[in-house]
């Protein structure tokens, strides 16, 4: 049996920041069979949307919004200007969805990414607390537009606060609005779960997107994920939203940096995105008719 899912990459495997010109990108990501472009706004004065929905239309794909959020969109910041700031940026983002007739904004919006420390208890709680008031906020903001949030667990390196799907869900299960939602990313799951699948099934019917890339965030399929166990789990628990590719770069040396990708992690970001879908086909279909080669592909990751 196949999962019932779409596949999608994001522009930062190419470029940043995403801008109207960027568009450029579309015909490749169409042509490689991709059915979604996952659009990373970093700057949404940069991107006139009725442009990008022009170029969405004619190349038969649909848009998926992430958010970034560094240390000018903290919502976990004792100022409370840098929680406005976030905000604006987040409404901004919010009307990018409805432009592009997306139904979600993803990322990690609960905190500024790198924010990671050792911190007592108490400032835990007290940033915690901010977070789950702010985005409730966040969530009413969504709601009004018919929107839901995503929000994203970052592993240890990137960020002290939510770092698991048992974090994400506690998060969200305080934050008691319908607009929150969970994202999983296979690359921070590979940090920071001990079981993939189990973590999988802890998000349940809250996740409603999906990205992967390697334990190394290199190209799918090239690595140590566990595939088998990231199958059962949306199959568990009956996804049908989209599995997307997401890495980055390290042509743009500031994004590259951000990342801490250092050097190159395939031959190009062409083969990165055709080569990655290409497996993920394989991953995503009848187990039963994959080909010899690809089952040996995988089965050698374990």
């Amino acid at each position: 049996m196949s999962l019932n899912v779409k596949f999608g990459v994001s522009t930062w495997l190419w470029t940043s920041p995403f801008s109207t010109e960027s568009v450029s990108l579309f015909p490749k990501i169409k042509a490689m069979g991709y059915d979604k472009v996952e659009i990373a706004v970093e700057d949404p004065t940069l991107i006139d949307t009725s442009l990008v929905k022009a170029a969405l239309q004619e190349n038969g794909l649909a848009a998926i919004i992430c958010g970034a959020f560094g240390p000018t969109r903290d919502l976990t910041s004792e100022d409370e200007a840098l929680h406005q700031n976030c905000f604006n940026y987040i409404q901004s983002c919010l009307n990018i969805c409805v432009d592009l007739d997306a139904t979600f904004l993803a990322g990690p919006m609960y905190s500024a990414v790198g924010k990671a420390r050792l911190v007592s208890p108490e400032q835990k709680q007290v940033e915690w607390n901010r977070a789950v008031t702010n985005l409730r906020k966040v969530c009413d903001m969504a709601s009004e537009k018919g929107l839901f949030i995503a929000l994203e667990p970052l592993n240890r390196f990137e960020s002290d606060l939510i770092n698991t799907a048992e974090d994400v869900v506690r998060l969200v299960n305080d934050i008691d609005h319908p607009a929150a939602k969970i994202i999983l990313d296979g690359f921070h799951m590979n940090i920071e779960e001990p079981d993939i699948e189990a973590a999988i099934r802890a998000a349940g019917d809250k996740l409603i997107h999906v990205q992967v890339s390697e334990n190394y965030r290199g190209t799918p399929g090239t690595g140590q994920t566990r595939w088998d166990a990231f199958r059962r789990g949306l199959e568990a628990i009956n996804y049908t939203g989209t599995v997307s590719i997401e890495s980055f770069t390290p042509a743009i040396k500031e994004l590259a940096g951000a990342v801490c990708i250092w050097k190159p992690l395939a031959e190009s970001q062409d083969k990165f995105a055709a080569e990655g879908l290409q497996f993920l086909k394989k991953w995503a279909g009848n187990p039963e008719q994959q080909p010899v080669a690809a089952t040996q592909t995988v089965a050698s990751n374990y």
